[in-house]
């Protein structure tokens, strides 16, 4: 029996995999073109299993010798040039001597000068080589400063001498494009200079809807147990095909929730799946998460999260959240948070350093029988913004949306344990929609924000809340308006509920604060 694979490289005899060669149908081609190119894509996204299993069968048809290496091992010597190459090289025979054959394992390596033994030994091997060699350096965006730019002049100096002296082709792999890989103080090349040899830079699609139900479909085939149809398009628009997040919640659904073949996976499953995930935050998550506080990514992902326009930020930019795998243009137009998950797990990571800065908040919106009450929870909320929101407020990881992660973060306390809470936000929108959801209650939120020279919100934030009900069906809601305004009055003196609007079929309370 295989299994859904999180972790490493996936291997076909153990874990339920889709072919690599029609994930990345150029690369053939590039090779026989005796190509130098880049492959760039984010983590987990299936980079490594692609590219070993392609070195493999290029291999095995007998027209190639080729092999993945690292240039990981090689990070942790960041200004040490040739201690660097002593461990990268180490590593590539070592790799060698597991992958090949033989007849096809590179002569004993040379120790030579800093900054020319990688050059040396690649040309020293392609001389001997039987077959033309194929060299894939995955993690090649690990290394930083002169051992970066020494790896990259080393291999455009010996291109010319390709096929017989050098690599017959050679790729790249890693998170970035060359012109992203990163130097000393976080900053990038922004430029393909230093290797200006490539002739193309591919990067690997996610799974397409057809592909998730491949992959699910092997388990069935394999075990009987059966993903309903919308299962599977539920799993297809939460995670937009990013492998991780296919494989994360097929492992949740087949292991832990419904770990009885006989039992159907339905779609409430997957929306269990997809809590488990998100409060797990397992490693995949964790590392998204620390991208939120890269300045590059924060200066695009605020004002999305805020509904805001972009600014003025450069291209480049904006495609490095694309590489990254934080966002992709969606094909009406615009850019978009790249999947449901991520859209929901950027504003709990944020959330979270404030949510663990509140105080103890005794539940007082809990009735005798432990079901939430709609009219305590607003007073509950008054007294702990009128007491907290100011401090809170100094706190919160990004300025732009301080409030709404404030709010965020006492209502997750509400739920915590008995409920969900529910985000929509996008780009020029100027406002974020949540809604919670505790035992029978449903409630839809709208937060807008008051800013200076700006018009009171209120008018459109209550259209905008009232089109966010019918959506959720829902006929209950609060609109949160914060004022943020320089001449604002302080929280305590300005928070307060201004008025119930009963606008047939909707019951909606405004909150000034």
């Amino acid at each position: 029996m295989r299994w859904f694979n999180t972790a490493g490289p996936c291997d076909p005899e153990v874990h339920y995999t889709l072919p690599s060669a029609e994930r990345l149908p150029l690369v053939q081609r590039l090779i026989d073109q005796r190509g130098y190119f880049v492959i760039h894509a984010p983590r987990q996204t299936g980079k490594t299993t692609a590219m070993l299993t392609l070195a493999q069968q290029l291999t095995s048809s007998g027209k190639y010798c080729a092999i993945l290496v690292s240039a990981e091992v090689g990070a942790a010597f960041p200004d040490d040039l040739a201690g660097a190459e002593q461990a990268m090289l180490s590593r590539w025979q070592r790799a060698a001597r597991y992958y090949l054959p033989p007849e096809l394992q590179p002569p004993a390596w040379i120790p030579g000068a800093a900054g020319e033994q990688i050059g040396g030994f690649l040309q020293d091997w392609a001389t001997v080589c039987p077959r033309p060699l194929v060299i894939l350096i995955d993690e090649a965006d690990a290394l930083q400063n002169n051992v970066l730019i020494s790896l990259l002049r080393q291999l455009r100096d010996g291109y010319n001498q390709r096929p017989q002296g050098f690599p017959h082709s050679l790729a790249l792999i890693g998170l970035r494009d060359v012109r992203d890989y990163r130097m000393a103080a976080g900053s990038h090349l922004r430029t393909s200079s230093p290797f200006n040899i490539k002739v193309e830079s591919l990067t690997l699609d996610n799974f397409s809807h057809a592909d998730v139900a491949n992959l699910y479909g092997q388990h069935t085939a394999e075990t009987g147990q059966v993903f309903c149809a919308a299962a599977i398009q539920r799993v297809y628009d939460l995670t937009q095909g990013q492998p991780w997040l296919v494989n994360a919640c097929a492992r949740q659904l087949v292991e832990e929730i419904a770990p009885d073949p006989q039992v159907m996976i339905t779609v409430e499953m997957v929306d269990r799946a997809k809590e488990i995930l998100i409060r797990r935050q397992d490693t995949h998550l964790d590392s998204l998460a620390e991208r939120l506080r890269e300045s590059r990514v924060q200066q695009i992902i605020e004002p999305m999260l805020a509904g805001q326009v972009l600014g003025d930020n450069i291209a480049d930019d904006r495609q490095y959240l694309i590489d990254l795998g934080l966002l992709r243009r969606d094909p009406a137009g615009g850019l978009v948070i790249a999947n449901e998950i991520y859209r929901e797990v950027m504003p709990r990571v944020l959330a979270q350093g404030t949510q663990d800065s509140l105080p103890m908040i005794a539940p007082t919106w809990l009735d005798a029988n432990g079901g939430l009450n709609r009219s305590t929870l607003l007073q509950a909320f008054l007294a702990f913004w009128r007491q907290h929101g100011e401090p809170l407020l100094n706190s919160a990881a990004y300025h732009e949306i301080a409030p709404h992660l404030v709010l965020m973060a006492f209502l997750h306390r509400v739920v915590n344990g008995g409920g969900t809470l529910d985000r929509e936000y996008a780009i020029g929108s100027d406002r974020m929609d949540l809604c919670l959801r505790y035992g029978s209650v449903t409630l839809g939120i709208e937060l807008k924000v008051w800013r200076d020279r700006r018009p009171d919100p209120l008018d459109r934030g209550l259209q905008q809340l009232e089109s966010y009900l019918a959506r959720i069906e829902v006929t209950e809601g609060w609109l949160v308006i914060f004022d943020r305004r320089s001449d604002a009055l302080e929280i305590a003196d300005r928070t307060q509920v201004e008025m119930l609007n009963s606008s047939a079929p909707y019951t909606i309370t405004v909150i000034r604060a």
